[in-house]
């Protein structure tokens, strides 16, 4: 063999060995990373547990209050059907209309049937269902209407259609409360709300001391005279006017472009909303704990508030369709209250009374977290 072949042949098994050292060592790297391991384990498998429990577009237990002033036979027939269907979990009765949409409004219940007096004697005049429905979401608020009323057509027609056709639909009748028009922006602005100012005051945040901490500047900042706390405060008050002025922008377009009203008052829903751009900043200063760099600080704000706000908020799937266990863990997404009370506020018009349960979640869990973050802060920093 000539010496021209040998060089040829020679350095394969060096390129093979070189190569096999830096897959060696590239996986070393991984495995004693246990952020990179979490982000590689723990994103796939949340997202196949999000897209195959919480992404679930079916009925379950919607919560139905009865209005009638007389409980008759054919009545009771049409509630039993109703409470019997897997849909539909009757929470109780009432006597007016009236009543019935004040519990609706309170978020007691989710949908009301209202019979016509003496509903049994006069089907075949003036006899009609009236369905209350909570059209804040419009989607849902169409389902759970088409839902019942074919339940209560199905059981009435069996009930009195003796081999003679009854137009059985002309008795119910569907009142859309709230958003009568079933516009989708009425559903999507609040959620919309929730999504943009968590993102953009936590992960900017979280983002903005990473850089610090990547580039060696935050020591060089600690060691003025400045104390910590004041750096991490004139750091977070950027981003706070600024998601302040997003604020400003989101209400003025949803108001004067997607003509969705803000019933409620704007003082509750600007309140609200700064203290949950409050919390986004003590998440923003939580995840900066976590990361050394700006791409770990992007990765794990990702996991912990963009797929938790998007699926388990109640942004786009409804939390009554979910398992029970990610009910519960929705508790735990702040995203979950904040979008409540929105929505109470912008379409239902209630006053603050009716969202003081949400408003006081979101301040035990910014006081929560600022604090963990502070005291994290410190510790990590010394």
């Amino acid at each position: 063999m000539s010496k021209d072949k040998q060089k040829d042949i020679a350095p394969k098994p060096q390129t093979w060995k070189t190569f096999r050292a830096f897959v060696l060592k590239e996986s070393k790297h991984i495995l004693r990373d246990r952020r990179t391991m979490l982000i590689l384990f723990g994103l796939p498998v949340t997202l196949m547990l999000l897209f195959g429990f919480a992404i679930r577009t079916d009925l379950n237990d919607v919560r139905t209050i009865v209005v009638t002033s007389s409980m008759d036979e054919t009545t009771q027939r049409v509630i039993s059907a109703l409470d019997a269907s897997p849909y539909f979990s009757i929470v109780g009765t009432s006597s007016s209309g009236r009543e019935a949409e004040t519990v609706i409004r309170k978020q007691e219940a989710d949908i009301a049937i209202v019979f016509s007096p003496r509903f049994a004697d006069n089907r075949y005049r003036d006899a009609s269902v009236q369905i209350l429905t909570d059209a804040s979401d419009p989607n849902m608020g169409q389902q759970y209407a088409i839902y019942a009323q074919s339940i209560i057509a199905g059981t009435i027609e069996s009930l009195y259609n003796k081999g003679y056709p009854v137009e059985t639909p002309s008795l119910v009748s569907t009142n859309m409360l709230f958003n009568p028009q079933m516009l989708s922006a009425y559903n999507f602005v609040p959620g919309i709300m929730g999504m943009l100012l968590i993102l953009i005051c936590a992960m900017m945040t979280s983002v903005s001391i990473a850089r610090e901490k990547e580039r060696g500047t935050m020591e060089v900042l600690l060691v003025s005279p400045v104390q910590p706390l004041v750096i991490i405060i004139a750091k977070a008050v950027p981003y706070m006017l600024l998601s302040i002025v997003i604020l400003a922008t989101i209400l003025t377009m949803s108001f004067f472009v997607l003509d969705v009203p803000l019933e409620g008052s704007i003082l509750s829903i600007v309140g609200i909303s700064l203290i949950y751009i409050l919390l986004a900043l003590s998440l923003g200063l939580l995840v900066s704990n976590l990361a050394n760099s700006q791409l770990t600080a992007l990765l794990i704000s990702a996991m912990i508030m963009l797929l938790p706000v998007i699926m388990l908020s109640g942004m786009i799937f409804p939390i009554e369709s979910m398992p029970k266990i990610l009910q519960w863990f929705t508790a735990i997404v702040p995203a979950r209250w904040y979008i409540s009370a929105m929505r109470k506020l912008m379409i239902m018009g209630v006053s603050f009374t009716y969202v003081l349960k949400e408003t006081l979640i979101l301040i035990g869990m910014t006081l929560l977290i600022l604090t963990v973050s502070l005291k994290k802060f410190k510790t990590r920093m010394e």
